[in-house]
């Protein structure tokens, strides 16, 4: 939110106060405190009245401070019980304090933060180099009302500033369509259903990441507003309302540090299991299907020789009206038991679309009403309006029995076979409503999503064990990459809507988010065959893939014969990449670091990167460039190094931007130079053994190479290559094939050495 009337002024109707001075410190039980009045204390008649900020500083976590500020600070928590508030994991941190006459220094790790207390100015220092500052009015307390001495009436604001150094780009604040730098951007978070080609965004997170490798996270679920560049074009500004602003700062090594850092904080993604790697396929949303339809879609992409890992039923599963009540619609599917064993028959997973909306023609409607389970009005009255299903209340998942009322419809739902489901909605919660615990309605809005996924998600644990969960949300907030994975919502079937899907994926996953897919062809309006073609790629080439469309079908067939094969190649291929893809999904669900990331984050030092949103890695060594026109024309951008064409064996010096012609059966993959890509040589489906199974790929070695293969939750394989040193050492290779410049070496031992040729 701006303030601001150009640099001098504040705008009118607006008064701002900020610290001038610190007049008192404390260190007590790890928290530094610090009272710091607005004005100047020149005798003890100074002391009666004004606004005064309160500074509370601690150390959660290694590498991390935690900022609070009040104004009032009775007033500061109203409404932030524990359901009010992010699910932290917050430890008891070192702070290390060190109080002077002028000054008071905290460390946390290699954080640093000196306070002046002659003008209350902040400064972050991490190796005593500079991160970012807050000086002068960068922190302020502002109000609309303001007579004589007193705050009156109206509303109150806490804002924070940050410098922005030369060449500092923000990225992430959740899932976001724009271009991927924050700079020049005025961001709100605040989750909408708003589609794809707008501002809003379903998943909206209040932490950002700066390139000189610090991040912020604001520790509010309600509105923040963040101003990149904006208001002033050399600070960062966040604001919420109200009488208190609490806030995270992170520092890393690299930008990679502190994604590990914030996901310490607020959790790390769980894995998915393996087989939700594979292809999804739904019969999409307003289309007309019955039992005969789906295993007719199901049989002919096997006809095909393309495995299917899920299939998916949308929304019409269910009767009209009744969404949801968690019943199959009789008079389409009279055998939905017989229908899934059918299906499972044919190695085949079932997903299943719900939503936190209980219409009120469902069977639940009128329980959910006399047991107190949803949302409520100011008057006692349940919470209802019209749109998406006619009387729809909303599930109040503040309280346990509704939530344990709920998942006994999902139990059902696992017992007729059932495997995952898709979490669809949660964006349009009201901020007039009464929740069963009390919590503050604007705060619960986006905090909504956490509560209604992680109700799905420990059903699924219950039942199915944690290492075989997996949902497919739209809606999320700070917290939601525990329950992947994560759609990016309703684009346009077009190259547009693609690149935007793409923009709001890289920008979510570098919000500490790590599994992410997108409705293969486009939501709304149907594909082109051209646009269904690279599209594949794109989603074959993501960690996780899905065919899905509104008002049509997105079976191959429909779209020509060369579209089969499309998708029976890239389906294929991602198949032949678990090996690697597992590995670094594992890898990702330990540390934090997104396994589909943007280019900045893996070559931090490059210029060229640190706008490209049209690109990315997926892992640490491949680079994927999709398609974005009809002329099959590819524009991307290779790092220095040297790089492989996946396909070709091409060796490329990077550096440069490449340009060329790609044919539908292509993409441009690239592998990282001294990377170790293990693959299957076998590989029918996503879930296949890779014990034995696997042969390593060698690309560009100059210098030393290494990989760990997993299977299931265990590393099988070590793998290790030295140029220098002319030698290589793979543990539990036995049957392992090595393939390094398109010469292999058969291993028949468990522990093979052996030498390189240079």
């Amino acid at each position: 939110m701006k303030f601001r009337n150009g640099r001098w002024l504040t705008k009118e109707g607006a008064h701002s106060f900020s610290p001038k001075t610190v007049y008192e410190t404390s260190v007590t039980d790890g928290t530094a405190k610090l009272f710091a009045p607005s004005f100047y204390v020149d005798h003890r008649g100074d002391t009666l009245g004004g606004v005064c900020f309160t500074f509370e500083i601690s150390a959660p976590l290694r590498d991390t401070l935690r900022v609070r500020v009040y104004h009032h600070k009775g007033r500061a928590d109203v409404g932030m019980d524990k359901n009010g508030r992010f699910t932290l994991s917050i430890a008891d941190g070192t702070l290390d304090a060190e109080d002077t006459p002028h000054q008071l220094t905290v460390r946390s790790g290699a954080l640093e933060l000196k306070i002046d207390k002659n003008d209350c100015s902040m400064r972050f220092y991490r190796g005593g180099k500079l991160l970012t500052s807050s000086t002068g009015d960068d922190m302020s307390y502002i109000v609309g009302d303001w007579r004589g001495d007193a705050y009156r009436s109206g509303t109150a604001y806490m804002c924070q500033r940050l410098a922005l150094d030369v060449d500092e780009l923000i990225y992430g604040l959740g899932e976001r369509f724009t271009p991927i730098v924050r700079n020049g951007q005025s961001v709100e978070i605040w989750n909408e259903d708003g589609g794809t080609s707008t501002e809003q965004s379903y998943k909206n997170v209040p932490f950002f990441l700066s390139n000189r490798r610090y991040g912020v996270f604001v520790d509010h679920p309600e509105r923040v507003d963040f101003e990149i560049a904006t208001e002033t074009v050399n600070r960062t500004a966040f604001s919420v309302e109200g009488e208190c602003l609490d806030y995270f700062i992170f520092c890393g090594d690299t930008m990679k540090d502190v994604i590990c850092r914030y996901t310490d904080l607020t959790g790390k993604p769980a894995l998915p299991p393996r087989w939700s790697f594979g292809l999804w396929l739904s019969t999409s949303f307003t289309t007309n299907y019955d039992e005969d339809t789906v295993m007719s879609f199901i049989d002919g992409m096997l006809d095909c020789g393309i495995p299917l890992s899920v299939f998916h039923f949308d929304c019409c599963w269910m009767k009209p009206f009744r969404w949801t009540d968690f019943m199959w619609d009789s008079d389409v599917f009279p055998d939905p038991e017989g229908m899934i064993r059918r299906i499972h028959e044919r190695g085949v997973k079932v997903c299943v679309w719900i939503n936190p909306y209980i219409a009120q023609q469902s069977a639940l409607f009128d329980e959910g009403v006399k047991n107190g389970y949803f949302l409520r009005r100011a008057d006692g009255s349940v919470w209802q309006w019209d749109m998406w299903q006619p009387g729809m209340a909303i599930v109040d998942f503040t309280n346990p029995d509704a939530v344990r009322w709920y998942g006994e419809g999902l139990e059902r739902l696992l017992d007729m076979g059932v495997d995952c489901f898709k979490t669809d909605f949660g964006e349009r919660i009201p901020t007039d409503a009464v929740y069963y615990n009390g919590a503050d309605p604007t705060k619960m809005h986006d905090l909504y999503s956490y509560l209604y996924n992680e109700c799905v998600h420990d059903v699924l644990a219950k039942r199915r064990g944690e290492d075989d969960v997996v949902l497919f949300a739209r809606s999320a907030t700070a917290g939601c990459q525990k329950f992947p994975v994560h759609w990016g919502g309703d684009c346009w079937s077009d190259y547009g809507g693609m690149e935007q899907s793409i923009r709001g994926g890289l920008s979510l996953t570098c919000s500490g988010f790590s599994f992410w897919s997108h409705d293969i062809g486009g939501f709304e309006s149907s594909a082109t065959p051209d646009l269904y073609k690279r599209w594949c790629a794109f989603g074959l080439l993501s960690t996780h893939s899905r065919l899905h469309g509104s008002t049509a079908y997105k079976v191959p067939w429909l779209y020509g014969e060369e579209a089969v094969y499309v998708l029976r190649f890239f389906t294929d291929l991602k198949h032949e990449l678990m090996p690697y893809l597992w590995s670094e999904a594992k890898k990702s669900s330990t540390s934090g670091v997104p396994m589909m990331r943007m280019m900045a984050l893996e070559f931090e030092n490059d210029y060229n990167c640190r706008y490209l949103d049209k690109q990315y890695m997926l892992g640490e060594s491949l680079l994927v460039a999709p398609v974005f026109n009809a002329d099959g024309i590819a524009h991307y951008y290779l790092p220095r190094g040297k790089w492989t064409n996946f396909f070709t064996g091409e060796v490329v010096e990077g550096g440069v931007w490449r340009e060329e012609r790609v044919d539908y059966l292509s993409i441009p993959l690239y592998v990282r130079e001294n990377s170790v890509i293990p693959v299957g040589i076998s590989h029918p489906n996503a879930e296949y053994r890779f014990d034995g199974n696997v042969e390593l790929h060698v690309f560009g070695l100059t210098g030393r190479a290494s990989t760990e293969v997993y299977d299931g939750g265990d590393v099988i394989m070590t793998a290790s290559f030295d140029m220098e040193q002319n030698c290589f050492t793979v543990d539990g290779g036995a049957g392992c094939r090595i393939r390094i410049d398109g010469v292999i070496t058969e291993l028949t031992k468990d522990h093979e050495s052996g030498a390189l040729q240079k």
